[in-house]
Protein backbone atom coordinates (compact mmCIF):
# COMPACT_ATOMS: atom_id res chain seq x y z
CA UNK A 1 0.00 0.00 0.00
CA UNK A 2 1.35 3.36 -0.51
CA UNK A 3 1.92 6.07 2.10
CA UNK A 4 -0.70 8.27 0.40
CA UNK A 5 -3.24 6.40 0.37
CA UNK A 6 -2.64 5.14 4.16
CA UNK A 7 -2.70 9.18 4.62
CA UNK A 8 -5.84 9.64 3.04
CA UNK A 9 -7.16 6.44 5.13
CA UNK A 10 -6.36 7.95 8.61
CA UNK A 11 -7.58 11.24 7.95
CA UNK A 12 -11.05 10.58 8.07
CA UNK A 13 -10.21 8.42 10.78
CA UNK A 14 -8.92 11.16 12.80
CA UNK A 15 -11.59 13.57 11.57
CA UNK A 16 -13.69 11.10 13.22
CA UNK A 17 -11.91 10.69 16.23
CA UNK A 18 -11.73 14.32 16.87
CA UNK A 19 -15.48 14.67 16.39
CA UNK A 20 -16.04 11.96 19.17
CA UNK A 21 -13.86 13.57 21.53
CA UNK A 22 -15.63 17.27 20.93
CA UNK A 23 -19.05 15.49 21.30
CA UNK A 24 -18.18 14.00 24.32
CA UNK A 25 -16.68 17.48 25.60
CA UNK A 26 -20.08 19.24 24.60
CA UNK A 27 -22.01 16.11 26.40
CA UNK A 28 -19.90 16.83 29.47
CA UNK A 29 -19.73 20.44 29.82
CA UNK A 30 -23.15 20.97 31.84
CA UNK A 31 -22.23 23.41 34.67
CA UNK A 32 -23.45 22.87 37.79
CA UNK A 33 -26.81 24.60 38.21
CA UNK A 34 -28.29 23.38 34.75
CA UNK A 35 -31.52 22.09 35.96
CA UNK A 36 -32.57 21.40 32.43
CA UNK A 37 -29.62 18.40 31.41
CA UNK A 38 -30.97 17.13 34.31
CA UNK A 39 -35.00 16.72 33.20
CA UNK A 40 -34.63 13.37 32.00
CA UNK A 41 -35.27 9.95 33.05
CA UNK A 42 -37.86 10.20 36.33
CA UNK A 43 -37.51 13.92 36.22
CA UNK A 44 -38.36 13.74 32.38
CA UNK A 45 -41.92 16.38 33.90
CA UNK A 46 -39.33 18.63 35.48
CA UNK A 47 -40.01 22.38 34.07
CA UNK A 48 -37.20 24.44 34.85
CA UNK A 49 -38.66 27.97 36.03
CA UNK A 50 -38.32 30.40 33.11
CA UNK A 51 -38.92 33.55 35.52
CA UNK A 52 -38.16 31.70 39.11
CA UNK A 53 -40.14 33.38 41.46
CA UNK A 54 -40.24 33.91 45.14
CA UNK A 55 -42.20 30.70 48.07
CA UNK A 56 -45.15 32.64 48.65
CA UNK A 57 -45.97 33.71 51.99
CA UNK A 58 -49.01 31.44 52.70
CA UNK A 59 -49.21 30.27 56.18
CA UNK A 60 -49.52 26.23 56.71
CA UNK A 61 -49.06 24.50 59.64
CA UNK A 62 -47.80 21.40 61.23
CA UNK A 63 -49.32 18.10 62.80
CA UNK A 64 -49.93 20.31 66.13
CA UNK A 65 -51.28 23.54 64.46
CA UNK A 66 -47.67 25.66 64.84
CA UNK A 67 -47.89 28.00 62.16
CA UNK A 68 -45.21 28.06 59.32
CA UNK A 69 -43.53 29.80 56.35
CA UNK A 70 -41.17 28.50 53.29
CA UNK A 71 -39.63 31.48 54.62
CA UNK A 72 -38.30 29.42 57.54
CA UNK A 73 -36.25 27.33 54.78
CA UNK A 74 -34.33 29.50 53.84
CA UNK A 75 -30.37 28.81 53.24
CA UNK A 76 -31.65 25.27 52.61
CA UNK A 77 -32.80 23.52 48.92
CA UNK A 78 -36.70 23.44 49.48
CA UNK A 79 -38.78 20.74 48.02
CA UNK A 80 -42.13 21.46 48.83
CA UNK A 81 -45.00 18.89 47.60
CA UNK A 82 -48.34 19.84 47.91
CA UNK A 83 -50.79 16.62 47.74
CA UNK A 84 -54.33 14.89 49.29
CA UNK A 85 -54.89 11.73 50.80
CA UNK A 86 -57.26 11.33 48.39
CA UNK A 87 -55.21 11.49 45.59
CA UNK A 88 -53.50 8.37 44.38
CA UNK A 89 -50.39 9.46 42.24
CA UNK A 90 -49.79 11.92 45.50
CA UNK A 91 -49.86 8.72 47.78
CA UNK A 92 -47.81 6.77 45.21
CA UNK A 93 -44.73 9.18 45.51
CA UNK A 94 -44.80 10.19 49.36
CA UNK A 95 -42.72 6.95 50.26
CA UNK A 96 -40.18 8.26 47.64
CA UNK A 97 -40.09 11.38 49.31
CA UNK A 98 -39.33 10.05 52.50
CA UNK A 99 -36.52 7.86 51.15
CA UNK A 100 -35.14 11.46 49.36
CA UNK A 101 -35.12 12.76 52.59
CA UNK A 102 -33.46 10.28 54.54
CA UNK A 103 -30.72 10.06 52.01
CA UNK A 104 -30.00 14.18 52.81
CA UNK A 105 -31.20 14.18 56.12
CA UNK A 106 -27.16 15.80 56.95
CA UNK A 107 -27.33 17.62 54.23
CA UNK A 108 -29.03 21.49 53.45
CA UNK A 109 -32.16 20.14 52.23
CA UNK A 110 -35.83 19.88 53.70
CA UNK A 111 -38.68 18.20 51.99
CA UNK A 112 -42.08 19.63 52.50
CA UNK A 113 -44.89 18.00 52.01
CA UNK A 114 -48.05 19.88 52.24
CA UNK A 115 -51.46 18.11 52.45
CA UNK A 116 -55.01 20.22 51.23
CA UNK A 117 -56.96 17.59 52.13
CA UNK A 118 -59.74 18.47 54.58
CA UNK A 119 -62.01 17.04 57.58
CA UNK A 120 -60.81 12.90 57.61
CA UNK A 121 -58.57 13.50 54.41
CA UNK A 122 -56.41 15.77 56.66
CA UNK A 123 -56.43 13.01 59.47
CA UNK A 124 -55.91 10.32 56.99
CA UNK A 125 -53.46 12.08 55.42
CA UNK A 126 -51.32 12.82 58.69
CA UNK A 127 -51.51 9.21 59.43
CA UNK A 128 -49.85 8.48 56.19
CA UNK A 129 -47.08 10.68 56.67
CA UNK A 130 -46.45 9.27 60.37
CA UNK A 131 -46.00 5.99 58.18
CA UNK A 132 -43.45 7.75 56.00
CA UNK A 133 -40.44 8.81 58.33
CA UNK A 134 -38.24 11.39 58.07
CA UNK A 135 -41.19 13.18 56.44
CA UNK A 136 -43.12 15.73 58.83
CA UNK A 137 -46.57 16.45 58.27
CA UNK A 138 -47.90 19.60 57.35
CA UNK A 139 -51.03 21.17 56.08
CA UNK A 140 -53.06 23.97 54.46
CA UNK A 141 -56.49 22.83 53.92
CA UNK A 142 -57.34 25.90 51.83
CA UNK A 143 -55.19 25.33 49.09
CA UNK A 144 -54.24 29.04 49.08
CA UNK A 145 -50.34 27.84 48.65
CA UNK A 146 -51.26 26.14 45.58
CA UNK A 147 -53.30 29.67 44.52
CA UNK A 148 -49.95 31.60 45.57
CA UNK A 149 -47.80 29.94 43.49
CA UNK A 150 -46.75 31.68 40.05
CA UNK A 151 -48.12 30.51 38.08
CA UNK A 152 -50.85 28.32 40.46
CA UNK A 153 -50.28 24.43 40.75
CA UNK A 154 -52.57 23.35 38.16
CA UNK A 155 -52.95 19.74 40.02
CA UNK A 156 -51.88 17.02 42.55
CA UNK A 157 -49.24 16.09 43.00
CA UNK A 158 -47.27 19.05 42.45
CA UNK A 159 -43.72 19.65 43.59
CA UNK A 160 -41.83 22.85 43.39
CA UNK A 161 -38.05 23.01 44.31
CA UNK A 162 -36.64 26.19 45.88
CA UNK A 163 -33.04 27.00 45.72
CA UNK A 164 -31.57 28.30 49.29
CA UNK A 165 -32.41 31.77 48.21
CA UNK A 166 -35.82 30.52 48.36
CA UNK A 167 -36.61 31.15 44.37
CA UNK A 168 -38.62 28.86 42.88
CA UNK A 169 -36.07 26.99 40.39
CA UNK A 170 -38.18 24.01 38.87
CA UNK A 171 -41.36 22.15 39.79
CA UNK A 172 -43.03 18.83 38.25
CA UNK A 173 -46.10 18.43 38.11
CA UNK A 174 -47.84 14.67 38.56
CA UNK A 175 -46.30 11.97 40.63
CA UNK A 176 -42.22 11.02 40.37
CA UNK A 177 -39.87 8.60 41.97
CA UNK A 178 -38.01 11.27 44.17
CA UNK A 179 -35.55 8.60 45.31
CA UNK A 180 -33.69 7.57 42.25
CA UNK A 181 -30.33 9.16 40.95
CA UNK A 182 -32.30 11.12 38.94
CA UNK A 183 -34.02 13.52 41.34
CA UNK A 184 -31.12 13.06 43.19
CA UNK A 185 -28.89 14.57 40.09
CA UNK A 186 -31.12 17.79 40.48
CA UNK A 187 -31.06 18.01 44.60
CA UNK A 188 -27.24 17.68 44.23
CA UNK A 189 -27.38 20.39 41.20
CA UNK A 190 -28.85 22.94 43.46
CA UNK A 191 -26.88 21.71 46.54
CA UNK A 192 -23.93 22.79 44.75
CA UNK A 193 -24.83 26.11 43.63
CA UNK A 194 -23.60 29.00 46.22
Amino acid sequence: MSKALSVSRARPIALAGAAAVLYMLAGCSNTKGDLKSNAHGAMAALVVSSSPAPAPGTTFTDADGKPHTLAEFKGKVTLVNIWANWCAPCKGEIPSLARLAAAYRDKAVVIVPISVGKGADEIAGKAFIGRNPPLTFYTEPTYTIAFALTPPAEGMPTTILYDRKGVERARLEGGADWSGADAKAVIDTLLAEK
